[in-house]
């Protein structure tokens, strides 16, 4: 789609995941929310342009609401979408802001993927965003879309899929996706502790998938399989994917630089 236009080469879609942003009492991470600003803010020093994909509204909206555990219906989980939405663009905007870096929200829906009008005046509010050097953060509108919540085939699963969705669209050169685990391994290392974690995929096929096991953690809902799926869409358009663990940040300095860092999936090459 977009091989004959060519990459930015310095732009970079990171994607972060529920489980990166709450502990393990399902209350927000703030030592999580500060690495990751300053982190981002330090890249975009460096001459990079980011974009955000955050999820965690729902988890974050079920905790300041003081829900014992994740709504099942669909309006209680919409109302603690919105909730959520606020406290963690709050947060964004508080820890950005101590590293003097400006952020804006973009709410998107499948819908908005689907109309050509819709896409274009989507990639222009991201080129106009990025050339004043503000960090777009991006999220899923749960608290309006009910089939992104509920459906099993929905398009973007999880924010995995709408991060490749976003870095397709904004031509980025890398998507990082920051997961709770260190990137994909030969066999689950949960299960098994001499499990060796692969450093570079090539193609996605079923091999590779059949790795990916179930789903995620208990807080989010995506798991390597959705991430799969996510670098198999961005790699096809030349995209540069890597899953790595949002624990640690700091190797998103690597992994600009080239460096490795948890499993990199290698875009097609269109030369």
């Amino acid at each position: 789609m977009y091989a004959d236009r060519g990459l930015y080469q310095n732009r970079i879609v990171v994607k972060v995941g529920t489980s990166t942003l709450t502990n393990e009492m399902g209350k927000s991470n703030l030592r999580s929310f500060d690495r990751l600003a300053c982190v981002l803010a330090d890249i975009q020093n460096m001459g990079y342009e980011v974009i955000l994909v955050s999820s965690g509204a729902i988890a974050v909206g079920t905790s300041k609401l003081n829900m014992n555990e994740r709504p099942s219906s669909m309006r209680m989980k919409q109302a603690a979408a919105a909730v959520g939405q606020c406290s963690i663009m709050y947060l964004y905007d508080k820890f950005f802001n101590d590293y003097d870096k400006t952020i804006a929200q973009i709410l998107l829906n499948a819908e908005d993927m689907e109309h050509e009008e819709k896409k274009e005046n989507l990639t222009n509010t991201f080129n106009a965003l990025l050339e004043m050097g503000i960090i777009p953060i991006v999220n899923e509108n749960d608290s309006v879309s009910y089939t992104e919540i509920q459906s099993e085939d929905r398009l973007f699963g999880d924010n995995d899929m709408l991060s490749a969705i976003v870095a397709i669209l904004c031509r980025a050169k890398q998507l990082v996706i920051l997961s709770d685990i260190n990137g994909l391994y030969d066999a689950d290392p949960r299960l098994y502790p001499d499990a060796k974690l692969i450093s570079r995929i090539e193609h996605i096929d079923e091999k590779i998938y059949a790795l990916a096991g179930g789903a995620g953690s208990r807080r989010g809902t995506g798991g390597m399989k959705t991430k799969l799926r996510a670098a198999r869409l961005a790699t096809a358009q030349g995209i540069d994917t890597i899953i790595t663990n949002g624990k640690m940040p700091e190797s998103l300095y690597e992994i600009v630089k080239g460096g490795k860092a948890g499993t990199l999936f290698a875009g097609k090459n269109f030369k």
